[in-house]
């Protein structure tokens, strides 16, 4: 038996033609960067984020420090932002110099807990970056009160969420700008790094527009330092042929996390993956707890079934930030990060393989 974490098999078949068909439009264009396919991706996008404005930029962590960029963000502010996070959410504060604020999460979903957030506020707090991990929402509506009673700005962390909602309301919508990720491993993957920002302020677009591209609006006239980050052409050609079935292929990773839910319950000392009330969870990633992480993960292993671990160090224990931080800071990430286990799950993942699975982990519980 050989049971793939991830397999792009169903999702390349399905699209096979099309991707063929935009490849060779591009091709043929001889247009390659900030051109047609750009402006109609950014304007699909927008649209089915339900934002005004979205900005293609070359990954996701570039589309995380351009948000920073834009809002004015730098040496002497402070940024909330979650313990449990990949390190990409970290990275970019400090690449525009901020000060990182870590908040713990609420263990059971594993996202930014709001009560956590007005303790961590001072005079020098200008932003909250809430990460909605797994594809789970953060509790955006009481992040939003707690910013706005504060004078705070919001960057959403969308990169694992696409299609995701809090109270009917997508994630990517609650910020002044926010950013996500395009790699090809999520819900809407391109081939290779993409990334990009959305937001309703025609202004903010506006600015980011430029920071993406050199710092210029015109062609060898530089208003403001920027950096050089833009959707190709190509990437931007193929994630408008992936958007259009990506809500098709979100219902399918609900149907299978569903199952999950249903066949591991009671199963052990397992922690299955909670949903915050007013959440729409379109589950990136399928994440369990359990004491016995590393004897699970190593007994399905030898059954043949790949998982993961997101993520195994905690970015205040990671080796870059060591200086700041000690064992035992933070608590609650430094548990998530032994106790947590990434199941297969992924569009057209096969029935059996998903009973296969879950058999294995009863078996090892016995």
């Amino acid at each position: 038996m050989k049971i793939p974490f991830l397999s792009f098999d169903y999702q390349n078949n399905t699209i096979a033609a099309e991707i063929k068909e935009a490849f060779q439009r591009v091709f043929d264009s001889k247009w390659y960067i900030l051109g047609k396919e750009l402006q109609e991706f950014e304007a699909n996008y927008a649209k089915f984020n339900c934002v005004g404005h979205c900005v293609g930029v070359a990954n996701g962590l570039d589309a995380l420090q351009i948000a920073l960029n834009t809002l004015g963000i730098g040496p002497g502010d402070e940024v909330i932002v979650p313990s449990n996070t990949y390190i990409a959410t970290w990275l970019a504060i400090s690449a525009v110099g901020a000060t990182i604020i870590p908040v713990e999460p609420v263990s059971t979903t594993f996202n930014l807990d709001p009560q956590g957030i007005p303790g961590a506020i001072t005079s020098r707090t200008k932003l909250i970056m809430p990460v909605h991990l797994y594809g789970q929402p953060c509790q955006m509506e009481e992040i939003m009160t707690i910013a706005g009673a504060s004078g705070l700005l919001v960057v959403e962390d969308n990169a694992q969420a696409q299609g995701a909602t809090f109270n009917g309301r997508l994630a990517g919508s609650f910020g002044q700008i926010n950013a996500t990720s395009f790699y090809p491993t999520k819900n809407l993957g391109a081939f290779g790094d993409a990334g990009a920002l959305t937001t309703d302020d025609a202004g903010l677009a506006a600015k980011a527009s430029v920071l993406r591209n050199y710092g210029s609006e015109k062609k060898y006239y530089n208003e403001m330092i920027g950096v050089n980050s833009r959707l190709d052409e190509m990437q931007a050609a193929f994630l408008s042929v992936k958007l259009k079935f990506l809500h098709t292929w979100n219902r399918q990773r609900k149907e299978l996390a569903k199952k999950y839910d249903e066949l591991l319950a009671g199963t052990g000392d397992l922690l299955l993956p909670a949903v915050a009330a007013g959440a729409g969870h379109v589950y990136h990633l399928y994440v369990i707890q359990t004491k016995q992480r590393d004897k699970l993960q190593e007994y399905l292993g030898r059954a043949g079934i790949e998982t993961s671990v997101h993520y195994p160090v905690p970015p205040h224990l990671q080796k870059a930030y060591r200086h700041r931080f000690k064992p035992g800071a933070f608590p609650v990430a430094e548990r998530l990060a032994a106790t947590s286990l990434s199941l297969p799950l992924y569009p057209g993942m096969p029935e059996k393989d998903l009973y296969a699975v879950t058999e294995s982990i009863k078996a090892f519980y016995g």
